[in-house]
């Protein structure tokens, strides 16, 4: 069985929510984000003034369930480049008074955060990939300790940013599963990622391309067979994942195919449901 393409990443999440006005100013003012493209019912986030990153779909009807009662997101994390560009978005997220929890996972520093629809958001920098550590199975070595958040403002110092850094990326999305045994065929069997943390004493299945640490996070967390996220309510509609070319698009169309899963093509993608989360995921090049 063949590894999906080491160069694949996470590329734009799209989110409904209920309110694009509320949800503008706090990805813009609390986050940092750059608005690259509006419309009465959209908008499409950037940090580089070229990509999205993020796209925002309003649904003002848009119900907001309970955390951690349907399958969905659990969260989307966005990457940035360095701890002292993390260290000045703490700095921001603390002067606009957002409720913010945090983890030191040995590979990372995260920030963790909700948008006003209840989205999951991690903000975090990774250490240096020589320093990430793998156990016996060859899981990477993941903690849960407390971030030093004394030591991220200090990295920071006096230096304040309003906008989000170039080389910003969504680096990885977490997911609520109905089943974990189901989401391994399918990310690993069908799609080709590697496990790279199989923390069964977690309830979670962390995967990759290329060794990452993790590109998606699964887990049981919302209860094994959690209901997918209704059609309205509020939540990740659909996240892509970009493969280095064309050659590579096929392979992972072909294997999904043969496994009986009914995708939309285009010439450049294609889309699929994940059968464990709900959501859909488009292959993009």
């Amino acid at each position: 069985m063949a590894s999906i393409h080491e160069d694949t990443h996470i590329g734009d999440v799209k989110l409904t929510i209920r309110s694009l006005e509320r949800s503008l100013a706090f990805y813009r003012d609390v986050i940092g984000f750059q608005v690259l493209q509006k419309t009465d019912r959209q908008a499409q986030l950037t940090a580089d003034g070229k990509r999205a990153l993020l796209i925002l779909e309003e649904n003002p009807s848009a119900v907001v369930l309970p955390e951690r009662s349907v399958a969905g997101l659990y969260h989307f994390a966005i990457l940035l480049p360095n701890r002292k560009e993390l260290g000045m978005a703490l700095a921001r997220l603390i002067e606009h008074g957002i409720a913010i929890g945090h983890g030191d996972h040995a590979v990372s520093e995260a920030l963790y955060l909700s948008d006003p629809d209840g989205n999951g958001i991690e903000i975090y920098a990774d250490r240096p990939r020589s320093t990430w550590q793998r156990d016996r199975e060859g899981n990477y070595v993941m903690t849960t300790t407390a971030v030093d958040i004394e030591g991220l403002l200090k990295e920071a110092g006096d230096e304040r940013k309003t906008i989000l850094p170039n080389g910003t990326t969504i680096g990885h999305i977490h997911l609520h599963v109905s089943d974990l045994n189901e989401a391994k065929t399918f990310y690993t069997d069908v799609l080709g990622f590697d496990i790279v943390g199989n923390y069964t004493g977690m309830s979670a299945l962390f995967v990759s391309a290329g060794g990452y640490h993790h590109h998606i996070g699964l887990n049981i967390w919302a209860g094994k067979n959690a209901p997918p996220k209704p059609t309205n309510a509020s939540g990740l509609d659909e996240y892509k994942v970009v493969l280095p070319h064309q050659e590579e698009l096929g392979r992972v169309a072909d294997r999904v195919k043969r496994a009986g899963y009914l995708i939309e093509e285009t010439e450049n993608s294609f889309r699929v449901k994940d059968p464990v989360s709900g959501a859909h995921i488009v292959f993009v090049i």
